[in-house]
């Protein structure tokens, strides 16, 4: 059970607090909930098996290549399932209507929020992204109530996203997490939660398909966009003409 949890799910299944259980943690020598997981994960499955499950010690190339895709294709299917649709057209007109966009995410998370501030950049939408934790933190803080904040997560408990969500959250803005678990510490900050996880979690911490499935997501988020906002047919044929110039 601890390794399909989030830290929240785990602390209600036990009757008591996320802190309570982070603080179990520190008591018994690890980093923190993470570094649980990890070390359970390592003692019930080899190396090789945590990979990933299915994997056979005998499977060449081409099986491996197969059975990771189709577990990859599997994911991104369960998550057209979770993720609720009028949650995620909300997300979408709010920020339309927002006058600045924020997106927080550290670790792997932050290349998916690198990616999707530019995009939405390209859709006229003004949004931003900064790779320096610090400088989220305080971006986060200086938001203001027209403003909006998405925090992207895996887990939902990465401290730097959850010091940025709370002085979004702080400053007025809305804020929105995207995450695999529907409790976590960052979901229970935040205004609204699109998740969206990927099977293996319980037993691959920070799994790429985790990965691949937040990215589909902010991929639709992003034609959705395209399609509600007036100006965006405009906005990405000036995206178009700029990058022209750096082809040959």
């Amino acid at each position: 059970m601890v390794l399909r949890a989030s830290v929240s799910e785990l602390a209600q299944e036990a009757r008591t607090s996320p802190a309570t259980v982070v603080r179990m943690c520190a008591v018994i020598g690890l980093r923190g909930f993470q570094d649980l997981k990890i070390t359970l994960a390592t003692q019930l499955f080899s190396t090789q098996k945590r990979l990933h499950m299915e994997i056979d010690s005998q499977d060449d190339a081409d099986a491996v290549l197969t059975k990771v895709v189709h577990s990859s294709e599997i994911a991104l299917q369960r998550a057209s399932s979770s993720l609720d649709g009028r949650t995620f057209e909300d997300v979408a007109r709010r920020i339309l209507s927002a006058r600045n966009v924020l997106f927080v995410g550290v670790g792997t998370s932050a290349p998916l929020a690198q990616d999707s501030a530019y995009r939405l950049a390209s859709l006229g939408v003004r949004a931003t992204f900064s790779p320096d934790v610090h400088q989220q933190h305080v971006s986060a803080r200086m938001l203001e109530p027209h403003d909006l904040m998405l925090a992207i997560s895996h887990t939902g408990s990465t401290l730097e996203t959850l010091a940025s969500a709370r002085a979004a959250k702080e400053s007025g803005a809305t804020t929105v997490s995207l995450t695999s678990f529907h409790s976590s510490p960052l979901t229970e900050i935040v205004d609204f939660s699109l998740v969206a996880g990927a099977p293996e979690t319980s037993y691959r911490v920070e799994a790429m398909t985790s990965r691949i499935v937040h990215l589909a997501c902010l991929d639709a988020l992003y034609v959705f966009l395209a399609r509600l906002s007036e100006s965006s047919e405009r906005a990405l044929a000036l995206t178009e003409s700029v990058l022209i110039e750096h082809r040959i």
